[in-house]
Order: structure tokens, then C-alpha cells, then sequence
């Protein structure tokens, strides 16, 4: 085991490395909890998600990554080294070889942040690339012809939308609106319309159970519990499908404006290839139900999932390392 290329997916909801050879090896929460008292690591990953809004005062449980952007620099370093050892092993004669995905519209500073942070976390060489590029190629597209694609990442804490063409992005957006939103949508509107007071985490449920974007033909629900804000008590509730989707209304919206923004700055002709090709959708919240009948239905664009929406992004970070060696040899 020589140098390894790695690809990075350093998303604020999770982690997802990506091996040459292998694949997706770890997909992991980005949590970390520590002691306050020690300042020391107690868990990473998904040990530490099940800690998030259940810790006692001296452990606090948090995400390093803002909006897709790196708020602690040093908890996220030391995330970076605990995901890259657990992803590669020990024994290594050589630094690999990493990318890492940054969303399309970071400054400078925090793409450097995001770069140190990789190399502390030893790195032979860092290439930083844009989420849509990676999302587009994890999602099988050629980016290299001179066709219009239309992406669409919608993660944890950002949402990208880009054009892509020739190996670059045309026009491109990023939203600071995404998964995340999503959930604090649902908390909000429970405690405005039931006088319910819920979890980051129970929140979340709702969202992957039941949550939608779009009427369903048939409605679903399920038991919520919290703490009831006019008592105190902890209460049972029963929340639907229909409600959620009122939620979520005003949160998808600002996405699919974002995305109709995207299109009214295309260049003609790419328009018209996108028209033909449709939108594509990766990210971990596109999975929400609906979204896709949603952006169709504001656009009049055919829209369709990647196959693996949650892997892309990580996939396509680790095939642009052999996209860039592949660019080299040819001239």
C-alpha cells in the first residue's frame, strides 16, 4: 500500500471517504464530543450523534462544520486524522493523496482553512475541488464534454446548484439552506402549530419517515414525542405527512428559487442542452420525498436522482484525483 488517493466528502452532516479501489469505505455523522474540563476527545462519528441534546455539562457534543464550512478549526483537524487513520489503517509507508470537497461559493480563507486542516491531518498533496464538479462526476456524468448538466447537491448545510460544462462550472450557486433546514423547519412549526418542543434528532425522524416536499398520493404519519411547552410534560403526538410538507413549504421553496436563479443566468445554449438532459439531484437531502416532483413542477425540467445520492459527492472527490493525474498525461 503505497500512496493511496483518497476522496474526502468533509459535509456538516457526515463524513464519507472514498478509497481508489475500493470505494466508499466510511460514512460517518461529523460529531465530535469532548470533555470541557480536559479538553479531551471523548467520541467522533456516530458514537457521538447519539450524544447530540443528551450530554451531561461537562461533555458537549458538536459539529465542526457549519454550512459546509469549517467553524472549529481544530476539532475538525482532529476529526479529519481520526476518519483518515480509521479509513486507511496504520501501516503506511507514504502520506496519501487527498481531495477534498469544499461548496461553490467559499472564500479563499476558508478553502485554505479547509486545505491546512487536510495536510495537519497528513496529507502528502491536498487538491480542493468544488462540491458540484464532484457531485456531477460521482454521479456518473461526463463532465468533460461540451454539454450543459445541470446539478443539483443538496447536503446538510449547503445547497449547490451549478452548470457544468468542459470540466467546469458555467454559472453556479450556493444556498446555505439544505438538510439541516429542513430539520429546524419541522422543530419550529412543531412548537408554533402543536405547543411541541422537540429534538434536533427527533426532528430529523420526521423528516426521513415522513417528511415530503410534494402532496403524497397517499398520506402517512407517525408518533412524535417531546415536551409539551404549555405543561412541561413530555406528550405523544401524531403528525402527518400534509403537515410536514406545510413545514417544509417555505424551506424547498428557496431552493427551487435558487435553482430557477441558476437557470435565468444560463448561457442559451446550455440551457437548451439541460432542457433536453434534465436536472440531476445528489446529496443526502434530495432523498426527501418530493423534491424532485417539486423542482419538475416549478421548472418544467425533467428531474431525476443520481443512483447513490448520498455517496456522489465523496465518489466523484476520489475519481477527480484520476481525473487530474488522467489531465497530465495527455499533454
Amino acid at each position: 500500500m503505497l500512496g493511496t488517493d483518497i476522496g474526502i466528502d468533509l459535509g456538516t452532516a457526515s463524513v464519507l471517504v472514498y478509497i481508489k479501489g475500493k470505494g466508499v469505505v466510511l460514512k460517518e455523522p461529523s460529531v465530535v464530543a469532548f470533555d470541557r474540563d480536559t479538553n479531551k476527545i471523548k467520541a467522533i462519528g456516530e458514537e457521538a450523534r447519539l450524544m447530540l441534546g443528551r450530554t451531561p455539562g461537562n461533555i458537549v457534543a458538536v459539529r465542526p462544520l457549519r454550512q459546509g464550512v469549517i467553524s472549529d478549526y481544530t476539532v475538525t483537524e482532529k476529526m479529519l486524522k481520526y476518519f483518515i487513520q480509521k479509513a486507511v489503517g496504520k501501516q503506511r509507508f507514504r502520506k496519501p493523496r487527498i481531495s477534498v470537497c469544499v461548496p461553490s461559493g467559499v472564500t479563499e480563507v476558508e478553502k485554505k482553512a479547509v486545505e491546512d486542516a487536510t495536510y495537519q491531518a497528513g496529507a502528502r498533496e491536498v487538491a480542493i475541488i468544488e462540491e458540484p464538479i464532484a457531485a456531477a462526476i460521482g454521479a456518473g456524468i461526463d463532465i468533460s464534454r461540451p454539454c450543459g448538466n445541470m446539478i443539483v447537491d443538496v447536503g446538510g448545510g449547503t445547497t449547490d446548484i451549478a452548470v457544468i460544462s468542459l470540466g467546469g462550472t458555467v454559472v453556479s450557486t450556493s444556498v446555505k439552506i439544505a438538510g439541516d433546514d429542513f430539520d429546524d423547519a419541522i422543530v419550529r412549526y412543531m412548537r408554533k402549530k402543536h405547543n411541541l418542543l422537540i429534538g434536533e434528532r427527533t426532528s430529523e425522524d420526521i423528516k426521513i419517515k415522513i417528511g415530503s416536499a410534494y402532496p403524497r398520493p397517499e398520506s402517512v404519519s407517525m408518533e412524535v414525542r417531546g415536551r409539551n411547552l404549555v405543561t412541561g410534560l413530555p406528550k405523544t403526538i401524531t403528525v402527518s405527512s400534509e403537515e410536514t410538507e406545510e413545514a417544509l413549504r417555505e424551506t424547498t421553496s428557496q431552493i427551487v428559487e435558487a435553482v430557477h436563479s441558476v437557470l435565468e443566468k444560463t448561457p442559451p445554449e446550455l440551457a437548451a442542452d439541460i432542457a433536453d438532459r434534465g436536472i440531476v439531484l445528489t446529496g443526502g437531502g434530495c432523498l426527501l420525498y418530493g423534491l424532485e416532483e417539486l423542482i419538475e413542477e416549478k421548472t418544467g425540467i425533467t428531474t431525476m436522482t443520481s443512483e447513490d445520492p448520498m455517496t456522489a459527492v465523496a465518489i466523484g472527490t476520489g475519481k477527480f484525483v484520476e481525473f487530474l493525474s488522467g489531465k497530465r498525461d495527455k499533454f
